[in-house]
């Protein structure tokens, strides 16, 4: 076991950021926090990191408590979210920033840059600054820099979302490949799903300060625990369904449900993902409908049917052979069917709450601006030359010339250039 997170608590003032936190990490694993703006992500990254100092819980790393422990000491790097990379210096300056710090051999760094340069597939790049590089060759030099003192965990901050849309998706594979190659562990958040499901070995769904469900990509994609998982991660149709005599039926519209899933004894919620109903009667459960919308994205075409209770129900096709003739027109009826392997049974339960979600606006700029107060003058902010350092998703907090921010490894460096 690498990481073990037990019953770890972060407040801002009343905001619980986290709630009793508990998670582990094998070593060489690529784990993937999925959760909206707000529900902790960068929270716990931070926590892990040192940036801030938790509540209440433990952290430890190769069994070694990291409790006290500054950033700078931690065996643990972090690529945020803006890459950070410093302007005035060169892609090499900027890869052995952190080994410079740790005041290795020349002859070793040189080496290493060699080689996270040839990692990285940037080799002839050395001498660039970074606004001469493209946006992902600016993520790899990122990448490289962070991996360069040899961590034995990555945190990565939605190290994808300043890359467009093609260059997201190649990148992902890239990614991948060089974790498996270099056999760090990886702790990467992102609000994406399918940048999650294709990218974890194990995904974490994050929600108010608490995991709802970690598993697998196929465990947590195909058994969702609970009925916002089920929408979080992917799309999917949720019914009301009700247990008659053991049957399963669809009250609302008298039509029984065949499900491979045990029957619940209690009233639940049917889950069906848009891609497994399909137009026609092709399939063991079946209801009719009326198509009031048509969303064609590509590859795929979504069709929108009304029920005859007025439930909107979601329907993709993958366009393999191209858009036919033969697809539904709005206003058009038809019937829907799907098979008992698709049916997702969830316990209607409620999700715990918190009282407020942390990383908004102005609010989180206060509650971390008095969190690093609490910390005692001249700690060591948890950000980069040019970050935003807002909780979620990136909320600026004004770093003015002069200020003394963290860079790799928590080092100081002057933002006066």
């Amino acid at each position: 076991m690498l990481l073990r997170i037990e019953g770890l608590t972060v407040r801002y003032g009343t905001t619980v950021a986290l709630h009793g936190l508990d998670l582990s990490l094998e070593s060489g694993e690529l784990f993937v926090l999925l959760g909206a703006s707000g529900s902790g992500k960068t929270t716990l990254l931070r926590a892990i990191a040192g940036f801030i100092q938790p509540d209440a819980g433990r952290i430890a790393l190769d069994g070694t408590e990291l409790a006290g422990l500054p950033p700078h000491r931690r065996p643990v790097n972090t690529m945020f979210q803006s890459y950070a990379l410093f302007p005035h210096m060169s892609v090499a300056a900027n890869i052995s920033f952190g080994l410079r710090q740790q005041r290795r051999p020349r002859a070793e760094i040189a080496a290493r840059v060699a080689e996270m340069l040839a990692l990285v597939r940037l080799e002839g790049f050395a001498a660039r600054r970074p606004h001469q590089l493209s946006g992902g060759q600016q993520q790899r030099v990122a990448l490289a820099r962070a991996l360069a003192p040899n961590p034995r965990l990555l945190l990565l901050d939605e190290p994808l979302s300043a890359l467009d849309r093609n260059l997201r998706m190649e990148t992902r594979g890239e990614l991948v490949r060089l974790q498996k190659r270099v056999g760090t562990s990886f702790i990467l958040v992102t609000h994406d799903q399918q940048e999650a499901l294709s990218m974890a070995d194990r995904i974490g769904v994050m929600h108010e300060g608490r995991l709802l469900q970690v598993g697998t990509p196929e465990e947590v994609y195909e058994r969702p625990a609970s009925r916002f998982v089920a929408e979080f991660l992917g799309a999917a149709n949720i019914l009301p369904v009700e247990v008659r005599d053991g049957v399963l039926v669809l009250p609302r519209l008298g039509v029984t449900v065949r499900t491979a899933m045990p029957v619940p004894p209690v009233p639940a919620l049917l889950a069906l993902r848009p891609e497994r109903v399909r137009i026609g009667n092709g399939a063991v459960n079946v209801v009719d409908g009326v198509v009031v919308e048509r969303a064609y994205a590509g590859e795929a075409l979504t069709h929108s049917v009304r029920l005859a209770d007025g439930t909107e129900m979601r329907v993709t096709q993958a366009l393999h052979d191209g858009l036919g003739a033969e697809q539904p027109e709005v206003g058009a009826k038809v019937t829907l069917s799907w098979q008992p392997e698709a049916c997702i049974l969830l316990q209607e339960k409620p999700l715990p709450r918190c009282a407020v979600r942390a990383g908004r606006g102005r609010a989180a700029k206060r509650i971390d601006a008095k969190a690093r107060s609490a910390e005692g003058e001249g700690d060591r902010v948890g950000t980069e030359p040019g970050d935003r350092a807002g909780m979620e998703q990136g909320d600026p907090v004004g770093i003015e010339p002069g200020d003394q921010v963290g860079t790799e490894q928590g080092h100081r460096v002057s933002t006066e250039f």
